[in-house]
C-alpha cells in the first residue's frame, strides 16, 4: 500500500450501521409518538385475530351429531328430551334451534321467522370483532400518513430556515421520520386486511352450516306444524253459498205454518 492509500485510510470513517433503536429515534419525539400509536394498533390488532381465532372453533359453534339428535326427539315427540339435549351442548346451533322450537305454538311462519330473526343477530354479533380489526387496518395507513406529512414538514422547515442552504444531514431526520412511520403503517394495516378477510370467510362458511343444520333439526317440527295447520283448516271449512237453509235455523221471528185448506190470505183481498 502506498502512502495515499494510507492516509485515506486512516482519514475515511468506517461504515457505521445504525441499530433498530437509532432508526425509530431518528425521526424525533413526532415520529416516536406516531410509532407508539402504530405499536398500540398492532397490540389490538393481534389481540383481535387471536380472539376470533379461538371463538370460530367448529366444536364450540356446531357440536357434532346435535342436529340429528335433536331430530330425532322431534320425530318421537320428545320435545323436553330435545331442550334438554340442547340445553347441555350449549352452542350458536343449539340457541337457534331452542329459539325456534319455543315458537312452535305460533305455527311454522313464526318459526322461520324468528330462526331468521336469531341467525341476523348472531351474524352481526360475530361479525363486530372482525369490524373493529378492520377499522385497525383502515386506520393504520392513515397514522402512517400523518408521520409522513410532519416528517416532511419538519424537512422543509429546515430548508426554509437554512435558507435554501441545508444540507442532507440537515433534511436527514425528517425523511426518516416519513419513511420510518409509512413503514409502520404498512406493517400494521397489511396482515390485519389479510387477516380480515380470512376471518370473514369463516364467519360466513359456518353461520351457512349453522343455518342448514338448523333446518336438518327442525324438520320432524315442520312436518307436524304443517300438518296440523292443513287438518284445521280442513275442520273449519265454510258453508258454500249456495247451500239452502232449513227455515229452523233462521234467527228472528218464528213462523207457523198455514192451517190445511186455508187459501194463503193476500193483501188488498179484505
Amino acid at each position: 500500500m502506498n502512502l495515499p492509500e494510507r492516509l485515506m485510510a486512516q482519514t475515511t470513517p468506517p461504515p457505521q450501521s445504525d441499530s433498530f433503536v437509532q432508526i425509530i429515534t431518528s425521526g424525533g419525539w413526532p415520529g416516536v409518538l406516531i410509532l407508539l400509536v402504530l405499536v398500540s394498533l398492532s397490540i389490538a390488532a393481534l389481540y383481535l385475530v387471536i380472539d376470533q381465532v379461538m371463538a370460530l372453533q367448529r366444536k364450540d359453534l356446531l357440536p357434532e351429531g346435535l342436529a340429528l339428535q335433536v331430530a330425532s326427539c322431534l320425530r318421537d315427540g320428545k320435545v323436553a328430551d330435545a331442550e334438554q339435549l340442547l340445553r347441555q351442548k350449549p352452542s350458536i346451533l343449539a340457541g337457534v334451534i331452542t329459539v325456534g322450537i319455543h315458537a312452535r305454538e305460533f305455527g311454522w311462519a313464526e318459526v322461520e321467522k324468528t330462526v331468521e330473526d336469531v341467525l341476523i343477530e348472531r351474524s352481526a354479533a360475530m361479525h363486530r370483532r372482525i369490524d373493529y380489526l378492520s377499522t385497525i387496518a383502515n386506520l393504520s395507513p392513515m397514522v402512517g400518513l400523518l408521520g409522513t406529512v410532519t416528517g416532511m414538514i419538519f424537512a422543509f422547515r429546515q430548508v426554509a430556515a437554512t435558507s435554501g442552504a441545508a444540507g442532507a444531514g440537515d433534511l436527514a431526520e425528517g425523511i426518516y421520520q416519513a419513511l420510518v412511520t409509512t413503514v409502520g403503517g404498512l406493517v400494521v394495516a397489511i396482515p390485519s386486511l389479510a387477516a380480515v378477510g380470512v376471518l370473514r370467510s369463516r364467519v360466513d362458511e359456518l353461520l351457512a352450516e349453522v343455518t342448514q343444520q338448523a333446518q336438518i333439526a327442525l324438520v320432524p317440527l315442520r312436518r307436524r306444524l304443517v300438518a296440523a295447520s292443513t287438518n284445521s283448516t280442513k275442520r273449519t271449512m265454510p258453508i258454500s253459498p249456495g247451500v239452502s237453509v232449513a227455515p229452523a235455523q233462521m234467527q228472528g221471528a218464528r213462523m207457523n205454518p198455514p192451517p190445511p185448506g186455508s187459501a194463503p190470505s193476500v193483501p188488498g183481498d179484505q
